[in-house]
């Protein structure tokens, strides 16, 4: 199961710097998890997750394989890309292409680092990349929304669903606000907004790069990212590429004493991927043996045979139970025979709703 997470942002913003500190990280890594370069501007990287050691820890397994996500430098905005100008046709392109948004703003002085526009303003930055979704989406909706509407009127039922909740989003563009700001009425109309693939409803996290001394606290800018997210149903972080680059190469004891140095528990890629992870609405079940511990991606409402299915599609189709533990029962019982005598291992059926964190072996038949 792959995600993308599109990282954008205008020139000298740290964008760059960010995405090769997230990519040499990972490749400098153990090959248990191993960066992997799918094309020369996508990055495969572990998502952190101090559980599956634990797990991996109990079951005494000789590989631990973290779930990842992928990260794709996205290049060419300029104002206008909406209409084509530059690269903006391929900039769009590859925005629709990833299922999340990652928007890089610049939040620091530095006079030797110019400044596209010749003045740091996170919320302007921002405005530049959001306005040129805007443009695209309101294009396609303008064409879209009327057609649909006419076909209603004829007793097209689908159609009328698509008036509705596309009608929300063109009047919610209009006002010069995002699409994600649609509000589904049911799963039909969740269904076909989800169908219409627009960029300004694609969740988006906005990493505020900002200075070395500011990596613990933030700064004023960073605060107003922050709040612009709040009011719009986005995320933020704070990181500092800088920090991020000299991270690139140490060893962990050495990276632990730098960071707390700073005044910090764990690097800012940490938290961009992991935050990458919740924007996307995704959850993370273990298996474990002795051979590996391994941590898998499902979403939300993945029930045990979807999640199942993240392994393997034999395992899907012939799911017949899955034996579940609860990570906190796993780890306070030490394992699975403990947890199997305590009656902490379940036996649960299709209908079953995988929980973040639940320790799973599929039973199946093919």
């Amino acid at each position: 199961m792959g995600f993308r997470c599109g990282i954008v942002g205008l020139p000298n913003v740290g964008k760059s710097t960010l995405f090769n500190a997230l990519t040499e990280t990972q490749a400098a890594q153990a090959a248990n998890y191993p960066f992997c370069t799918i094309e020369p501007n996508v990055g495969q990287v572990a998502v952190p997750d101090e559980r599956l050691e634990k797990i991996a820890g109990i079951a005494g397994s000789a590989k631990v394989v973290h779930t990842q996500l992928s990260f794709v430098d996205i290049a060419g905005l300029v104002k206008g890309a909406s209409a084509g100008e530059g690269l903006g046709n391929q900039f769009l392109g590859n925005i629709r292409e990833v299922d999340a948004i990652v928007h890089v703003l610049r939040c620091f002085e530095d006079d030797d680092i110019q400044h596209v526009s010749n003045t740091v303003d996170p919320i302007a930055d921002a405005e530049v990349v959001e306005t040129e979704l805007m443009l695209a989406d309101l294009e396609s909706l303008e064409k879209r929304v009327p057609n649909a509407q006419k076909r209603a009127t004829g007793g097209d039922k689908e159609a009328k669903i698509m008036a509705s909740v596309l009608g929300q989003a063109l009047d919610l563009l209009r006002d010069g606000k995002p699409a994600r700001l649609t509000e589904p009425q049911d799963d039909e109309e969740a269904r076909i907004f989800a169908q219409a693939q627009l960029l300004t409803a694609k969740p988006v996290l906005y990493v505020c790069n900002v200075g070395e001394d500011e990596a613990a606290s933030g700064n004023a800018m960073s605060e107003k990212v922050f709040a612009k997210a709040d009011a719009e149903g986005a995320e933020a972080v704070v990181v500092s590429a800088a920090i991020e680059a000299e991270l690139v190469g140490m060893e962990p004891e050495e990276r632990r004493e730098y960071l707390s140095e700073l005044g910090l528990e764990e690097t800012g890629l940490a938290r961009v991927i992991r935050a990458g992870y919740q924007l996307l609405g995704l959850k993370t079940f273990f298996t474990a043996g002795p051979k590996e511990a391994r941590a898998w991606t499902c979403p939300q409402d993945a029930r045990a045979p979807q999640a199942a299915g993240e392994i393997h599609t034999d395992f899907e189709k012939g799911f017949i139970r899955a034996e579940t533990i609860a990570f906190d029962d796993y780890v306070e019982l030490g394992g699975e025979s403990a947890a199997r005598e305590a009656g902490k291992l379940r036996q649960e059926g299709k209908d079953y709703l995988v929980k973040d964190g639940d320790v799973m072996l599929f039973k199946f038949n093919v």
